[in-house]
Protein backbone atom coordinates (compact mmCIF):
# COMPACT_ATOMS: atom_id res chain seq x y z
CA UNK A 1 0.00 0.00 0.00
CA UNK A 2 1.41 3.40 -1.04
CA UNK A 3 1.56 6.42 1.20
CA UNK A 4 -1.68 8.31 1.66
CA UNK A 5 -1.61 11.53 -0.33
CA UNK A 6 -5.12 12.72 0.56
CA UNK A 7 -7.52 11.95 3.42
CA UNK A 8 -11.08 13.05 2.63
CA UNK A 9 -13.62 13.63 5.40
CA UNK A 10 -17.09 13.07 3.95
CA UNK A 11 -18.06 11.05 0.91
CA UNK A 12 -21.20 12.90 -0.19
CA UNK A 13 -22.19 13.98 -3.68
CA UNK A 14 -19.62 16.74 -4.01
CA UNK A 15 -16.75 14.58 -2.79
CA UNK A 16 -17.89 11.82 -5.12
CA UNK A 17 -17.96 14.18 -8.10
CA UNK A 18 -14.55 15.67 -7.33
CA UNK A 19 -12.74 12.43 -6.56
CA UNK A 20 -14.23 10.31 -9.33
CA UNK A 21 -13.42 13.06 -11.82
CA UNK A 22 -9.88 13.36 -10.49
CA UNK A 23 -9.42 9.57 -10.70
CA UNK A 24 -10.74 9.56 -14.27
CA UNK A 25 -8.36 12.35 -15.32
CA UNK A 26 -5.47 10.74 -13.38
CA UNK A 27 -5.06 13.91 -11.31
CA UNK A 28 -4.51 11.71 -8.26
CA UNK A 29 -3.88 8.01 -7.74
CA UNK A 30 -6.86 6.35 -5.99
CA UNK A 31 -4.40 4.17 -4.07
CA UNK A 32 -3.21 7.32 -2.31
CA UNK A 33 -6.68 8.36 -1.17
CA UNK A 34 -8.60 7.37 1.96
CA UNK A 35 -12.19 8.52 2.54
CA UNK A 36 -13.89 8.76 5.95
CA UNK A 37 -17.53 7.97 5.22
CA UNK A 38 -19.99 5.90 7.30
CA UNK A 39 -22.37 5.04 4.43
CA UNK A 40 -21.36 1.60 3.15
CA UNK A 41 -22.97 2.16 -0.26
CA UNK A 42 -20.82 5.25 -0.80
CA UNK A 43 -17.79 3.44 0.56
CA UNK A 44 -18.31 0.77 -2.09
CA UNK A 45 -18.09 3.34 -4.88
CA UNK A 46 -14.73 4.64 -3.67
CA UNK A 47 -13.37 1.16 -2.96
CA UNK A 48 -14.42 0.03 -6.45
CA UNK A 49 -12.24 2.84 -7.88
CA UNK A 50 -9.24 1.76 -5.82
CA UNK A 51 -9.44 4.13 -2.83
CA UNK A 52 -9.60 3.05 0.81
CA UNK A 53 -12.36 3.90 3.29
CA UNK A 54 -12.80 4.23 7.03
CA UNK A 55 -15.98 4.98 8.97
CA UNK A 56 -15.08 8.35 10.50
CA UNK A 57 -12.36 10.94 10.97
CA UNK A 58 -11.19 9.42 14.25
CA UNK A 59 -10.03 6.35 12.29
CA UNK A 60 -7.66 8.29 10.03
CA UNK A 61 -4.61 8.55 12.28
CA UNK A 62 -3.18 5.21 11.17
CA UNK A 63 -3.84 6.03 7.50
CA UNK A 64 -1.92 9.30 7.28
CA UNK A 65 1.76 10.15 6.98
CA UNK A 66 3.38 13.49 7.75
CA UNK A 67 2.63 15.08 4.37
CA UNK A 68 -0.87 13.67 3.87
CA UNK A 69 -3.29 16.45 3.01
CA UNK A 70 -6.82 16.53 4.44
CA UNK A 71 -9.91 17.51 2.49
CA UNK A 72 -12.91 18.64 4.55
CA UNK A 73 -16.00 17.72 2.50
CA UNK A 74 -18.66 17.92 5.22
CA UNK A 75 -21.44 20.40 5.93
CA UNK A 76 -20.34 23.42 8.01
CA UNK A 77 -22.64 22.38 10.85
CA UNK A 78 -20.78 19.06 11.13
CA UNK A 79 -17.29 20.56 11.24
CA UNK A 80 -17.01 21.03 15.04
CA UNK A 81 -17.62 17.30 15.58
CA UNK A 82 -15.14 16.41 12.82
CA UNK A 83 -12.53 18.74 14.30
CA UNK A 84 -12.97 17.04 17.65
CA UNK A 85 -12.37 13.66 16.03
CA UNK A 86 -9.30 14.84 14.10
CA UNK A 87 -7.67 16.74 16.96
CA UNK A 88 -4.36 18.50 16.29
CA UNK A 89 -3.39 17.71 12.68
CA UNK A 90 -0.04 19.49 12.88
CA UNK A 91 1.61 21.44 10.10
CA UNK A 92 -0.16 19.92 7.13
CA UNK A 93 -2.30 21.27 4.28
CA UNK A 94 -6.04 21.16 4.93
CA UNK A 95 -8.31 21.70 1.92
CA UNK A 96 -11.82 22.85 2.76
CA UNK A 97 -14.85 22.78 0.47
CA UNK A 98 -17.14 23.95 3.28
CA UNK A 99 -19.20 27.07 2.65
CA UNK A 100 -18.80 29.93 5.08
CA UNK A 101 -16.26 28.47 7.52
CA UNK A 102 -13.29 30.83 7.67
CA UNK A 103 -9.79 29.46 7.30
CA UNK A 104 -8.70 30.88 10.67
CA UNK A 105 -11.60 29.03 12.33
CA UNK A 106 -10.53 25.79 10.66
CA UNK A 107 -6.88 26.28 11.61
CA UNK A 108 -7.68 27.02 15.24
CA UNK A 109 -10.03 24.03 15.54
CA UNK A 110 -7.36 21.70 14.15
CA UNK A 111 -4.57 22.66 16.53
CA UNK A 112 -3.38 26.01 15.20
CA UNK A 113 -0.63 24.90 12.82
CA UNK A 114 -2.51 23.68 9.72
CA UNK A 115 -2.06 25.41 6.36
CA UNK A 116 -5.62 25.96 5.17
CA UNK A 117 -6.61 26.12 1.51
CA UNK A 118 -10.27 27.05 1.06
CA UNK A 119 -12.15 26.09 -2.08
CA UNK A 120 -15.72 26.39 -3.31
CA UNK A 121 -16.78 24.05 -6.13
CA UNK A 122 -20.28 23.77 -7.57
CA UNK A 123 -22.44 20.80 -8.55
CA UNK A 124 -21.74 20.81 -12.33
CA UNK A 125 -18.44 19.22 -11.25
CA UNK A 126 -20.54 16.04 -11.39
CA UNK A 127 -20.41 16.28 -15.19
CA UNK A 128 -16.90 17.73 -15.45
CA UNK A 129 -18.16 21.29 -15.90
CA UNK A 130 -17.70 22.76 -12.45
CA UNK A 131 -16.45 26.21 -11.55
CA UNK A 132 -14.32 26.35 -8.41
CA UNK A 133 -12.66 29.13 -6.46
CA UNK A 134 -9.42 28.47 -4.57
CA UNK A 135 -7.80 30.73 -2.00
CA UNK A 136 -4.75 30.44 0.23
CA UNK A 137 -6.13 30.78 3.75
CA UNK A 138 -4.70 30.94 7.26
CA UNK A 139 -1.17 29.56 7.47
CA UNK A 140 -1.03 28.56 3.79
CA UNK A 141 2.06 29.23 1.75
CA UNK A 142 2.58 29.61 -1.97
CA UNK A 143 2.27 26.19 -3.59
CA UNK A 144 0.10 24.68 -0.84
CA UNK A 145 -2.83 24.81 -3.26
CA UNK A 146 -1.13 22.64 -5.92
CA UNK A 147 -3.00 19.42 -5.07
CA UNK A 148 -6.34 21.24 -4.78
CA UNK A 149 -5.71 22.90 -8.14
CA UNK A 150 -4.92 19.54 -9.76
CA UNK A 151 -7.93 17.71 -8.32
CA UNK A 152 -10.50 20.44 -8.84
CA UNK A 153 -9.12 21.36 -12.25
CA UNK A 154 -9.98 17.81 -13.32
CA UNK A 155 -13.70 18.57 -12.93
CA UNK A 156 -13.92 22.04 -14.46
CA UNK A 157 -12.59 25.59 -14.39
CA UNK A 158 -10.64 26.96 -11.42
CA UNK A 159 -10.28 30.61 -10.44
CA UNK A 160 -8.16 32.12 -7.65
CA UNK A 161 -9.70 34.81 -5.43
CA UNK A 162 -9.12 36.38 -2.02
CA UNK A 163 -10.79 34.68 0.93
CA UNK A 164 -12.90 37.74 1.70
CA UNK A 165 -14.69 37.19 -1.63
CA UNK A 166 -15.51 33.51 -1.10
CA UNK A 167 -18.97 34.11 0.37
CA UNK A 168 -19.81 36.28 -2.64
CA UNK A 169 -18.45 33.64 -5.02
CA UNK A 170 -20.51 30.98 -3.26
CA UNK A 171 -23.66 33.08 -3.66
CA UNK A 172 -23.11 33.38 -7.42
CA UNK A 173 -21.46 30.09 -8.37
CA UNK A 174 -22.02 27.63 -5.54
CA UNK A 175 -25.74 28.41 -5.37
CA UNK A 176 -25.98 29.42 -9.03
CA UNK A 177 -27.01 26.04 -10.48
CA UNK A 178 -30.10 26.15 -8.25
CA UNK A 179 -31.09 29.47 -9.84
CA UNK A 180 -30.94 27.87 -13.28
CA UNK A 181 -32.93 24.86 -12.06
CA UNK A 182 -35.52 27.23 -10.54
CA UNK A 183 -35.80 28.96 -13.92
CA UNK A 184 -36.31 25.57 -15.57
CA UNK A 185 -39.07 24.78 -13.07
CA UNK A 186 -40.75 28.12 -13.78
CA UNK A 187 -40.48 27.66 -17.55
CA UNK A 188 -42.01 24.18 -17.29
CA UNK A 189 -44.86 25.57 -15.21
CA UNK A 190 -45.40 28.29 -17.80
CA UNK A 191 -45.33 25.75 -20.63
CA UNK A 192 -48.07 23.75 -18.95
CA UNK A 193 -50.07 26.93 -18.40
CA UNK A 194 -50.21 27.49 -22.18
CA UNK A 195 -51.34 23.93 -22.84
CA UNK A 196 -48.13 21.93 -23.37
CA UNK A 197 -48.21 18.55 -21.65
CA UNK A 198 -45.78 17.93 -18.79
CA UNK A 199 -43.52 15.43 -20.56
CA UNK A 200 -43.06 17.61 -23.63
CA UNK A 201 -42.63 20.71 -21.46
CA UNK A 202 -39.77 19.05 -19.59
CA UNK A 203 -38.08 18.01 -22.84
CA UNK A 204 -38.27 21.37 -24.57
CA UNK A 205 -37.25 23.35 -21.48
CA UNK A 206 -34.16 21.20 -20.95
CA UNK A 207 -33.25 21.52 -24.61
CA UNK A 208 -33.78 25.28 -24.63
CA UNK A 209 -31.60 25.83 -21.56
CA UNK A 210 -28.88 23.54 -22.91
CA UNK A 211 -28.89 25.35 -26.26
CA UNK A 212 -28.93 28.83 -24.73
CA UNK A 213 -26.12 27.90 -22.33
CA UNK A 214 -24.01 26.51 -25.17
CA UNK A 215 -24.59 29.70 -27.15
CA UNK A 216 -23.64 31.84 -24.16
CA UNK A 217 -20.37 29.93 -23.77
CA UNK A 218 -19.61 29.76 -27.49
CA UNK A 219 -20.18 33.50 -28.03
CA UNK A 220 -17.72 34.61 -25.40
CA UNK A 221 -17.08 37.84 -27.27
CA UNK A 222 -20.70 38.90 -26.75
CA UNK A 223 -22.19 39.93 -23.42
CA UNK A 224 -25.30 38.21 -22.03
CA UNK A 225 -27.10 41.51 -22.61
CA UNK A 226 -26.12 41.55 -26.30
CA UNK A 227 -27.28 37.95 -26.74
CA UNK A 228 -30.59 38.76 -25.04
CA UNK A 229 -31.15 41.81 -27.22
CA UNK A 230 -30.43 39.76 -30.35
CA UNK A 231 -33.41 37.54 -29.49
CA UNK A 232 -35.67 40.41 -28.43
CA UNK A 233 -37.32 41.98 -31.48
CA UNK A 234 -39.08 45.25 -30.75
CA UNK A 235 -42.76 44.63 -30.21
CA UNK A 236 -42.36 40.86 -30.51
CA UNK A 237 -43.18 37.90 -28.29
CA UNK A 238 -39.81 37.90 -26.46
CA UNK A 239 -40.14 41.62 -25.79
CA UNK A 240 -43.53 40.96 -24.20
CA UNK A 241 -42.03 38.25 -21.98
CA UNK A 242 -39.00 40.31 -20.95
CA UNK A 243 -41.24 43.31 -20.30
CA UNK A 244 -43.36 41.19 -17.95
CA UNK A 245 -40.22 40.08 -16.09
CA UNK A 246 -38.95 43.64 -15.83
CA UNK A 247 -42.25 44.82 -14.43
CA UNK A 248 -41.74 42.34 -11.58
CA UNK A 249 -38.15 43.56 -11.01
CA UNK A 250 -36.57 40.33 -12.29
CA UNK A 251 -33.00 41.66 -12.06
CA UNK A 252 -33.63 42.97 -8.56
CA UNK A 253 -35.05 39.61 -7.46
CA UNK A 254 -31.93 37.80 -8.60
CA UNK A 255 -29.64 40.44 -7.11
CA UNK A 256 -31.37 40.20 -3.74
CA UNK A 257 -31.21 36.41 -3.89
CA UNK A 258 -27.44 36.52 -4.38
CA UNK A 259 -27.02 38.99 -1.52
CA UNK A 260 -29.15 36.75 0.73
CA UNK A 261 -27.01 33.72 -0.17
CA UNK A 262 -23.81 35.66 0.52
CA UNK A 263 -25.08 36.82 3.89
CA UNK A 264 -26.19 33.31 4.85
CA UNK A 265 -22.71 32.01 4.03
CA UNK A 266 -21.20 34.60 6.36
CA UNK A 267 -23.75 33.68 9.05
CA UNK A 268 -22.87 29.99 8.80
CA UNK A 269 -19.22 30.86 9.25
CA UNK A 270 -19.87 33.09 12.24
CA UNK A 271 -21.82 30.31 13.95
CA UNK A 272 -18.78 28.03 14.12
Amino acid sequence: MGATQLAVIGGGNMALAILLGAFEEEAIDPAGVVVAEPDEAKQAIFIDRGARCVRDASSLADEMVSDTQIMLAVKPQVFPAVASQLGDVGDRVVISIMAGVQSETIRTALGGAARVVRTMPNTPAQVGMGVTAITLGAGAREGDDALAQSILGAVGDVVHIDENMLDAFTAVVGSGPAYVFALAEAMSTGARAVGIDAQLADRIVRGTIEGATSLLVDRGDQSPEALRLAVTSKGGTTAAAIGSMESEDFVGIVERAIIAARDRGAELGNNQ
